[in-house]
C-alpha cells in the first residue's frame, strides 16, 4: 500500500510542477542581409533594445534596405573598425528619428560583430547602421564618468552567421579620394557592396 500512496502523491505534485515551470523565452528575430559578397545573418535583440531593434526591423519589413549599400569602411587596424550601411537619408526611405537607448540601459556592449545605430546628437538615429570589428566598448559604449555627451551609441544586434562576408567588405580596398557629399574621405569603398534584400528568417 505504501507504493500506492507514493504513486497517488505524484499525481497531485506533477501537475503543480508543470503549472509553475517558467515558459521558454521566445527566440529573438533574425534577419538575412543578402549581398553579392554573400549573406549576413543578424540576430536582433529587441528585448533589451526595443526601440533601436524594432526600428531596424521596420526598415527590414518595409523593404527600405533593399538596394541600399555598405558605403563606409573605417579601418583603424587589422580586424578593428567598422562597416556602415543604410539608406543614407534618402527621402523616400528614411523613417523619423528614434529615442536613444544607451548601453548602460540595454546592457548590450559594442563587441566584435555587434550592430549599432550611429547618430549625431542624442535622439537623431534613423536608418544608418554599423557593424563593429573588434571590441570597441571603450569608445562606443555610454560612459557616465566622461564629460559632455557621454551616452555613446545604441547597440542592438549581433552577426550570427556570415562574419566572413563582413570581413570581405571590411578588407576590400577603399578609394583614397572618394567621399559621400564631401564626407567620409578615405573611408568609401572603391566598389560599394549593394544589399540585394534584407528579410526576416526563422531562428
Amino acid at each position: 500500500m505504501r507504493w500506492l500512496a507514493a504513486f497517488l502523491l505524484t499525481l497531485f505534485v506533477m501537475p503543480a510542477l508543470a503549472q509553475t515551470a517558467p515558459a521558454a523565452a521566445p527566440a529573438l528575430p533574425r534577419v538575412a542581409i543578402a549581398t553579392a559578397q554573400g549573406t549576413i545573418t543578424i540576430e536582433v535583440d529587441n528585448v533589451h533594445a526595443p526601440i533601436t531593434g524594432n526600428n531596424f526591423l521596420k526598415y527590414v519589413d518595409q523593404k527600405r534596405l533593399d538596394g541600399a549599400s555598405f558605403y563606409r569602411v573605417v579601418k583603424v587596424a587589422d580586424h578593428y573598425g567598422f562597416v556602415q550601411f543604410g539608406v543614407q537619408n534618402a527621402p523616400a526611405k528614411v523613417l523619423p528619428p528614434i529615442r536613444h537607448e544607451p548601453t548602460t540601459q540595454t546592457g548590450i556592449k559594442h563587441l566584435d560583430f555587434t550592430l549599432s545605430a550611429p547618430r549625431r546628437a542624442v535622439g537623431t538615429a534613423q536608418g544608418e547602421f554599423t557593424i563593429m570589428l573588434g571590441d570597441q566598448s571603450a569608445s562606443m559604449d555610454a560612459d557616465p564618468s566622461k564629460p559632455g555627451d557621454n551616452l555613446g551609441y545604441a547597440a542592438f544586434a549581433h552577426v550570427v552567421e556570415g562574419q566572413d562576408v563582413v570581413l570581405k567588405i571590411f578588407d576590400a580596398p577603399v578609394s583614397p579620394d572618394g567621399s559621400i557629399r564631401g564626407a567620409f574621405k578615405g573611408e568609401v569603398p572603391a566598389a560599394q557592396v549593394k544589399i540585394l534584400t534584407a528579410r526576416r528568417v526563422k531562428p
